[in-house]
């Protein structure tokens, strides 16, 4: 981003809200208005999920129930992936299915073994309404997936199973932020 601004730099870190609240189970609203507010948002979005140390966040972990969510993440080469997505569709995951840990800046220091395509392909808009396609393979389209999911108003709990759910809820129940 050489000449340009830093993402984030110009944003206010938000408090990120935590599972169990209801703004991470339901389904965000699309967004109609690619204004100023729009470019905030993304702005705060970049600068709260570089103060957390996370790889992508949505609106909805910091309470706001918008289709919207900000990516700064490698893949499996160790390409970066930087951008944001507004009004996300999940238009193709396939390949191979691959058990990987996944974690959540909604859910701090917890972590589980979580099934996710390794090609994910997101279609959406820019701030300025322009239509983007991103591809991702590997962790990147883990990432995508993951970032989907929060806008359709699901945590990577919801897809973890048998034993590893029952371990992953008990670890929820006992963290010292779970409501």
């Amino acid at each position: 981003m050489r000449n340009g601004s830093i993402r984030g730099a110009r944003g206010r870190v938000r408090p990120l809200t935590l599972h169990g609240a209801p703004a991470l189970h339901t389904p965000c609203a699309e967004v109609t208005d690619f204004g100023a507010g729009l470019a905030e948002l993304v702005e705060d979005l970049f600068a709260t999920m570089y103060a957390a140390e996370g790889v992508g966040l949505t609106a909805n972990q910091v309470g706001v129930p918008l289709r919207v969510f900000v990516y700064d993440c490698p893949d499996d080469e160790d390409v970066r992936h930087l951008g944001h997505v507004v009004n996300p569709r999940l238009v193709e995951s396939g390949g191979v299915v691959v058990r990987g840990p996944e974690g959540c800046l909604s859910l701090p220091g917890l972590e589980a073994a979580t099934e996710r395509y390794d090609h994910a392909v997101v279609e959406g808009f820019s701030l300025t309404g322009e239509p983007v396609t991103v591809h991702g393979t590997g962790f990147f389209a883990r990432c995508l997936q993951h970032e989907w999911d929060h806008v359709e108003g699901r945590v990577y709990p919801d897809r973890v199973k048998g034993w590893r759910r029952t371990r992953l809820l008990r670890q929820l129940n006992r963290a010292p932020w779970h409501r």
